[in-house]
C-alpha cells in the first residue's frame, strides 16, 4: 500500500496506568466513527431509486432501462467488497473509508447538478458504477477497524449493533429528501442533499477514526481484554501481502466459502423481498402507494431490533458460535416468507406484520454471515474474507434478486417467484446447516 493510505506504524507503549483509559475512550469514539460513517454510505447508496419516478416522467425511461441501470449498484459493489476488502486489509481506515464516502458523495453531487448525467442510460449505469465500487470501501474497512478493537467474546454484540447503521442510513434517505423537496422544490435534492450531509460525516469520520491500538501505542485488544482465539500468536499483529491473504487464508478455507454461497441465498431473500415489495403489495395485495410506502419503510426499521437481538443469541444462547443462530432465524424467515405469500388479499394487517417479520429476522442471518467471515481468518486478513462474502451476496444474491424474480414473475406470476423466494430460503438453511459441522470442526482443529 502507498501513500497516506499505508496501514499507520505501530508506536511505543503508553504508560501502563494510562493505558485502561485511553483505550475505553478510544473504543467510543472509533465506534461511532465507523457507526456514522457507515450508515453515511447509505445515504448515497439507495437514494437513486427515489428520483427514479421523477426521471421516468421527465426523460422517459422505462422501468426496464432504470433497471438495468441500477443494476450497476449491486454488480460493482459486490466486485469491490471482495477486491476492495483486500486492499483494506494493508489501509489505514480512517483514509480508505472516507476516500470511499467522499467519492461516493462526489458522483451524487454530479447526478444532482449536472444535467449531462442523466441524458442516457450508460450514462446512468458508468455513474453508479462507480458509485457502486466506491461503497465497496466501507464494509470491509469497518470490518478492519472492529477485529481490531473489539475481542471475540464481545463480537457479536458489537457488529449487530453496528450492523444496524444501514438501516439506520437506509431508513433516514426517505425524511431527507422529504426536506429538501420542502426546501428547494427540487427533485434532484434527492441526489445533492443526501450528498451534502455524507460529505459533512466524511470530515467527521477523518477527525475521529483511528487505525489499529498499536499505533496509539496501546496493546493489542487481545492483550488488553485477554481473549485470545484459540489459535492466536503474535503473527496475527504483521500485516500480510495480498498473496499471504488469498493463498494461506481464502482460497483454501472450506468453510469461508460455505458461508459464502450461504450468502447469495440470504440476499436473494432480503432484495427479493425488500425490492419488489411495493410492487408486490400493489398488484396482488390492493395496497395503495402510500400504504406500500409505509410498509417498506417499517421492514427497514424492523431489522434494527432483529440484528440487535440475533447478536445477543449468537454471544449468550450458542457461545459465540454463528451458525445455530443463523439457522434458527433462517427458519422463521422461511415461516414469514410463506405466511406473505399465502395470505389472501383483504388482510393488510397480517401483510405488514409478516413483511416485518422478514425485515425483523432477515438481518440478523446478514450480520452474522459477515461477522463469521471476520472470525475465520487473522485479523489481518478480514476484510478479503468479507469481502468474499459479499461478492456471493450482491453478485449471487442482490443481482439475482433483481433480475431472475423479475422474470420468473413475468412467466409464472407472482406464485412463481415466491416459489424461488422458498427455494431461497431452504438452500440457505441447508448451507448454514454444512456451516455448522464444519463450524464444530474449525473449532477442534484449533484447540490441537
Amino acid at each position: 500500500m502507498f501513500g497516506i493510505f499505508r496501514p499507520a506504524p505501530h508506536q511505543p507503549l503508553i504508560e501502563q496506568d494510562k493505558i485502561d483509559s485511553t483505550y475505553k475512550r478510544y473504543r467510543w469514539q472509533i465506534f461511532i466513527s465507523i457507526f456514522v460513517g457507515y450508515a453515511a454510505y447509505y445515504l448515497v447508496r439507495k437514494n437513486f431509486s427515489l428520483a427514479m419516478p421523477f426521471l421516468i416522467e421527465e426523460y422517459g425511461y422505462s422501468k426496464g432501462e432504470l433497471g438495468i441501470a441500477l443494476s450497476a449498484v449491486s454488480i460493482a459493489y459486490g466486485l469491490s467488497k471482495f477486491l476492495m476488502g483486500s486492499v483494506s486489509d494493508r489501509s489505514n481506515p480512517r483514509y480508505f473509508l472516507t476516500t470511499g464516502l467522499l467519492i461516493s458523495a462526489g458522483i451524487m453531487f454530479i447526478f444532482g447538478f449536472s444535467d449531462w448525467a442523466l441524458q442516457s442510460v450508460s450514462t446512468i449505469f458508468i455513474l453508479l458504477f462507480l458509485n457502486g465500487w466506491a461503497q465497496g470501501m466501507g464494509w470491509p474497512a469497518c470490518g478492519r477497524t472492529m477485529v481490531h478493537w473489539f475481542s471475540g467474546n464481545e463480537r457479536g454484540r458489537t457488529v449487530s449493533f453496528w450492523n444496524i447503521a444501514h438501516n439506520v442510513g437506509g431508513g433516514l434517505i426517505g425524511p431527507i429528501f422529504i426536506l429538501g423537496m420542502s426546501w428547494f422544490n427540487d427533485w434532484q435534492s434527492a441526489f445533492y442533499l443526501p450528498a451534502a450531509v455524507a460529505s459533512f460525516v466524511a470530515v467527521f469520520v477523518f477527525l475521529t477514526l483511528r487505525d489499529t491500538p498499536q499505533s496509539l501505542g496501546l496493546p493489542s485488544i487481545e492483550d488488553y481484554r485477554e481473549d485470545y482465539p484459540k489459535n492466536y500468536d503474535q503473527s496475527h499483529e504483521q500485516e500480510l501481502s495480498a498473496k499471504q491473504i488469498f493463498l494461506s487464508y481464502v482460497l483454501n478455507n472450506k468453510l469461508l466459502w460455505y458461508i459464502a454461497v450461504a450468502n447469495a441465498f440470504v440476499y436473494l431473500i432480503r432484495y427479493g423481498v425488500l425490492d419488489w415489495a411495493p410492487t408486490y403489495l400493489s398488484e396482488a395485495k390492493d395496497f395503495s402507494i402510500n400504504k406500500s410506502s409505509w410498509a417498506y419503510f417499517l421492514y427497514e426499521w424492523a431489522g434494527i431490533p432483529g440484528t440487535l437481538l440475533c447478536g445477543y443469541i449468537s454471544d449468550k444462547w450458542f457461545k459465540g458460535r454463528r451458525a445455530p443462530a443463523a439457522i434458527l432465524y433462517m427458519v422463521l424467515v422461511l415461516m414469514a416468507v410463506l405466511i406473505y405469500w399465502l395470505n389472501p388479499a383483504g388482510n393488510p394487517a397480517v401483510d405488514i406484520a409478516a413483511l416485518m417479520a422478514i425485515g425483523f429476522l432477515i438481518y440478523g442471518p446478514v450480520m452474522l454471515i459477515g461477522l463469521f467471515a471476520l472470525e475465520l481468518v487473522p485479523k489481518k486478513a478480514a476484510g478479503t474474507a468479507a469481502g468474499l462474502t459479499g461478492l456471493f451476496g450482491y453478485l449471487g444474491g442482490a443481482v439475482i434478486a433483481n433480475i431472475a424474480l423479475g422474470y420468473t414473475v413475468d412467466h409464472f406470476g407472482w406464485d412463481g417467484g415466491f416459489v424461488l423466494l422458498v427455494g431461497g430460503c431452504i438452500g440457505s438453511i441447508v448451507l448454514i446447516g454444512m456451516t455448522l459441522k464444519h463450524e464444530i470442526a474449525h473449532e477442534q482443529s484449533k484447540k490441537h
